[in-house]
């Protein structure tokens, strides 16, 4: 997994059109169109891995826009991780089935650390933890409730459990265009040995390069893409 560093366009789907929230709240979403045309878009731009998120699911806990999640399966021929309302080992098993090459867990993780294991032991590097900060704390729901978990010591759990990845998403800054903070990311990735994908403020490709340079395996840019604040192919390019 990520055996040079990536960026991974984001593909947020709500109401099934691709949406960006800004710091992970609810109607605070600018719409980008198709789920589709924005997987496709990003592949032709040379993408090796996609980030799909259903929105939906992280908020109520039912996935509602799996159809897309479907088509965008068929389309393309690259690495996919997806996460959203993923709750259950019979869940994250039917995806892995159908073509997904990472569930994310995030609610569910926290709630039930042993699904983390239970997956893994079927499906080894399958798992990737997603936890997402607020003020330090991990936050679960759609960025909704805090956890009291810190995010390193969280990380260094989920490794002893078989996570394949850690995904660590600045949700102060997510969305917002306004830079990214490297501390955080940084402390996860030196708590653990497994790679850390970094999500959250990416504004420039400075900002690519920084997270890079504190040690993420992987970032994953989502609103930057989207309003045009650089191109994939530039992005890439930084983290060579």
């Amino acid at each position: 997994m990520f055996p040079e560093f990536e960026v991974v366009p984001a593909v947020d789907m709500q109401d099934g059109q691709v949406v960006q929230l800004v710091g992970g709240e609810r109607g605070t979403g600018t719409e980008y169109g198709d789920p589709v045309e924005a997987a496709r878009r990003w592949v032709d731009a040379g993408a090796r891995t996609l980030h799909l998120v259903d929105l939906d699911g992280a908020f109520e806990g039912e996935r509602e826009n799996a159809s897309a999640v479907d088509a965008i399966l068929d389309d393309v021929d690259v690495d996919v991780q997806l996460g959203g309302g993923i709750r259950t080992v019979a869940d994250a098993t039917d995806l892995l089935d159908r073509g997904v090459d990472r569930v994310i867990l995030g609610t569910a993780a926290v709630e039930t650390p042993e699904i983390v294991e239970g997956i893994s032991d079927e499906h080894p590097g399958s798992v990737t933890v997603s936890l997402d900060a607020k003020d330090g704390e991990v936050v679960v729901s759609g960025w909704t409730e805090g956890t009291g978990l810190d995010p390193a010591e969280a990380a260094t759990r989920y490794e002893d459990l078989g996570a394949g990845a850690i995904l660590f998403t600045d949700v102060d800054v997510e969305g917002q265009l306004e830079g990214v903070r490297t501390d955080p990311v940084r402390r996860v990735v030196e708590a653990v040995d497994i790679p850390v994908i970094a999500s959250g403020g990416v504004a420039t490709l400075e900002d690519v390069r920084d997270l890079q340079a504190a040690g993420a395996s992987a970032v994953v840019v989502g609103s930057a893409l989207y309003e045009g604040q650089f191109t994939l192919e530039d992005a890439m390019a930084a983290g060579e």
